[in-house]
C-alpha cells in the first residue's frame, strides 16, 4: 500500500500563492499517479491536477489551468501543488490522492490511496 501524508494549506488573501506537498511511501511502481483534488463545503471532490511519476506528463481542471502548478521530486517521494493568483473560490479542503494507472483524468474512486486533508481558505 502507498501512504500519504500532506503538509501546508492555510489561509491566503486573494491574488496570493501556497504551496502544498504530498510524502509517499510504501511500495510505488513507475506506474504511480499522484493526484491532487479540493472540495468545498455541498460540493463533491473534485480532481485538481494529476502527474505521472515516470515521465511526468500533467492534467489541469480547467478552473486551474494557468494558476496551478503540479510536480513531483521523485528522490523525494513528494507530490507538490503550487497555487497561484490565487481566488476565495479556490477555498476548500485539498486532498492528495495516488494510484496506479494509465489514464490521468480519472474521479476520486479511482484512487486508492489517500492523504488527510489539508485547509486552504482564501480571503477576499
Amino acid at each position: 500500500q502507498v501512504q500519504l501524508v500532506e503538509s501546508g494549506g492555510g489561509l491566503v488573501q486573494a491574488g496570493g500563492s501556497l504551496r502544498i506537498s504530498c510524502a509517499a511511501s510504501g511500495r510505488i511502481l513507475s506506474s504511480y499517479i499522484g493526484g491532487w483534488f479540493r472540495q468545498a463545503p455541498g460540493k463533491g471532490r473534485e480532481l485538481v491536477a494529476a502527474i505521472r511519476w515516470n515521465e511526468g506528463s500533467t492534467y489541469y481542471a480547467d478552473s486551474v489551468m494557468g494558476r496551478f502548478t503540479i510536480s513531483r521530486d521523485n528522490a523525494k517521494n513528494t507530490v507538490y501543488l503550487q497555487m497561484n493568483s490565487l481566488k476565495p473560490e479556490d477555498t476548500a479542503v485539498y486532498y492528495c490522492a495516488g494510484r496506479h494507472g494509465q489514464v490521468l483524468a480519472t474521479p476520486a474512486p479511482n484512487y486508492d490511496a489517500w492523504g488527510q486533508g489539508t485547509q486552504v481558505t482564501v480571503s477576499s
